[in-house]
């Protein structure tokens, strides 16, 4: 357990929260375990945090914004599973210098102003497609992608505890589904629907487009070795029997402008929220209050 310096005590309950986030980013340690300097730069920045998000909850933006108890649950159940159990995580609250009431108050705090952004940043103007468009032609490069294959699987398990399921059963009934479906391979998703011991059974089998490094290696390396619309002979994983169809190839290359649009999509509206929210930031704060944020980033 970490042993909190005296100096750690001088920080105002309200902003212990601010400050143990703030020595993790800068510092990338807890309050406890910084020098006098560390501390007094981090106690610095959490009160420019803290009176910033006094006027972010302050302004008419912040009015009728509502924090729903399931996302406060959420948020907080996220920070005690980080723990082994509940006195571990009551220990190291009194050792960063808060109780349960401060987190939760800090935590009810802090999506309240994630709140409030999120409706300045549902101002920015919407992006269209030839915003999209101009980004990926101006950044294909940024959209190479390795190549991948669409492949389709049926699985039997080896279990001695089940008749059907030994070694030798499941091994047989795999070679007779193979046999099947080398005289009719059309009827791929309807042999894996019903023969598959996998949960993709109900898919027809569909394990999705997968690049190298995705599969146990005795798979992939006979996924790879098929052509397209190839079945696999029986091969065997450290999950039992399987036979693969290889649906689909897509080469390495440049993703296409349809595959990579959902990604531009979200990175454009990420960054136009960013620039209004921090436009919006700016005409909030003082003069004084702005120049502190520069000077401390």
């Amino acid at each position: 357990m970490m042993v909190m310096s005296t100096s750690t005590s001088n920080i105002p309950s309200e902003l212990a929260y601010l400050a143990l986030r703030s020595a993790s980013a800068r510092f990338q340690k807890a309050p406890a375990e910084l020098n006098d300097n560390e501390l007094a730069a981090t106690i610095v920045h959490a009160r420019q945090q803290f009176e910033l998000e006094n006027q972010i909850l302050s302004a008419p933006e912040a009015s009728g914004v509502i924090v729903s108890e399931q996302q406060f649950e959420e948020a907080l159940g996220n920070i005690q599973n980080r723990y082994e159990d509940e006195a571990s995580f009551h220990a190291d609250l009194a050792v960063n210098g808060m109780s349960i009431d401060n987190l939760k108050s800090a935590i009810w705090r802090e999506l309240q102003v994630e709140a409030v952004l999120e409706r300045v940043g549902a101002r920015a103007a919407d992006i269209n497609d030839i915003d999209v468009k101009i980004y990926y032609y101006m950044h294909v490069d940024r959209f190479n992608q390795p190549e991948t294959r669409t492949v389709r699987h049926i699985l039997l398990t080896i279990n001695p505890d089940y008749a059907e399921n030994t070694r030798e059963a499941a091994y047989q009934r795999i070679q007779q589904i193979r046999k099947r479906l080398d005289k009719k391979p059309q009827r791929f998703e309807e042999q894996a629907m019903k023969h598959s011991e996998c949960p993709t059974a109900l898919q027809g089998g569909l394990l999705g487009r997968l690049p190298r490094g995705q599969l146990f290696p005795s798979l992939e390396e006979a996924l790879f070795k098929l052509n397209e619309g190839e079945l696999s002979e029986v091969v065997e994983s450290e999950l039992g029997f399987h036979i693969l169809l290889c649906e689909k190839i897509q080469n390495a290359g440049p993703a296409s402008l349809e595959e990579a649009y959902p990604r531009i999509l979200e990175l454009l509206q990420k960054r136009r929220r960013r620039i209004c929210q921090k436009s919006w930031l700016t005409q909030i704060q003082t003069p004084n209050q702005t120049n502190q944020a520069k000077e401390s980033a």
